[in-house]
């Protein structure tokens, strides 16, 4: 079997505020590590400053053979645990991982992170940073606002977008394994340059 075939992404949960210190700690003991990082500008009294903060507070992601890397993971300072259901750490697929790049890439889109996903019609986007991304519509106007929910981890982000970037999606049933390895997404209001 070849080495990167036994490679997955994992996210692993952090103590509060330590998601820059554990993935720097990371990277130094060569462990491939994805912190997505929001730009945002921060108002103080007297200045005005513009900061980079975790994503997703109390995630860092690491890609890695877990059955060889995961107790160097654990023994990081302040990381608490993998992410997983009951004992097994959860797979986070690839194409999440593309999405959370991209999303960090477009900082002016994404308004705020949320933990529940809103029901409704089912979209599909049609072009722009964000093409294919799937979602449910919760609010319909002039402006739409995308919810990329990553299941895996019980997070999701709203991302701004023009409603006319938006398409229905059928209700065509799908296998098991591919529902389950698609990325949620609902919509809302929001603005995207394309």
């Amino acid at each position: 079997m070849d080495e990167f075939e036994k490679l997955h992404w994992y996210a692993v949960y952090v103590r509060s505020r330590y998601e820059k210190k554990v993935h720097h700690q990371l990277r130094e003991q060569n462990v491939e590590s994805f912190l997505p990082l929001l730009e945002t500008w921060r108002q103080w009294s007297d200045r005005k400053k513009r900061v980079s903060d975790p994503l997703f507070r109390g995630y860092v992601f690491v890609n890695l053979d877990l059955h060889t890397d995961n107790a160097k993971v654990l023994d990081t300072e302040g990381v608490v645990k993998f992410i997983g259901i009951g004992r097994k750490p959860s797979i986070i697929a690839d194409k999440d991982i593309d999405w959370l790049r991209k999303l960090t890439r477009e900082p002016d889109a994404i308004q705020r992170t949320v933990n529940t996903l809103p029901a409704g019609q089912r979209v599909k986007v049609l072009a722009g940073p964000f093409k294919d991304f799937e979602g449910v519509v919760i609010k319909q106007g002039r402006e739409t606002k995308l919810v990329v929910f990553f299941d895996t981890i019980m997070q999701g982000v709203e991302v701004s977008i023009f409603p006319d970037l938006l398409a229905p999606v059928s209700n065509v049933v799908q296998s098991p394994s591919v529902a389950q390895s698609r990325e949620l997404v609902s919509v809302e209001k929001h603005f995207l340059r394309v």
